[in-house]
């Protein structure tokens, strides 16, 4: 089984949440329950980094889903090259812990540039019952 999805999300904030329901959609619809709620926070950060950090005027962001036996792999396509690194906030910091967050949750996670003049892709990977995360 191999399984793939994407959905193109305009750059307002309501898209944060629609793409929480399309990753839980798709995951429920392949019938891939383990993990969904770690997927469905890192969906929320990395669109949420996408929406204020990532997205060119205009411009909105892809969430991709793709899945097979070992491996549920989510990707985040946005507009801007600029890479994003996980950083240790303060207490009193009221933002920051996203990628940390991505960090703790996934079973890896990266950054590259997208195949095209500008954009990045940042993506996570969360092991399937029994799988192994590349």
């Amino acid at each position: 089984m191999t399984e793939t999805t994407q959905r193109l999300f305009k750059a307002q904030p309501e898209s944060v949440g629609l793409a929480r329901e399309f990753a839980m959609d798709a995951l429920a619809g392949w019938g891939l329950p383990h993990r969904a709620e770690d997927i469905r926070l890192c969906v929320s950060e990395l669109a949420t980094n996408a929406l204020v950090h990532g997205t060119l005027d205009d411009h909105g962001f892809l969430v991709r889903l793709d899945a097979d036996e070992e491996e549920v792999r989510l990707e985040l396509h946005d507009s801007r090259r600029q890479h994003p690194a996980a950083r240790q906030a303060a207490d009193t910091d009221l933002s920051g812990r996203g990628l940390t967050l991505v960090s703790v949750l996934s079973d890896g996670w990266g950054v590259q540039d997208a195949d095209t003049p500008f954009g990045k892709i940042v993506w996570s990977c969360f092991k399937a019952a029994g799988g192994t995360a590349s």
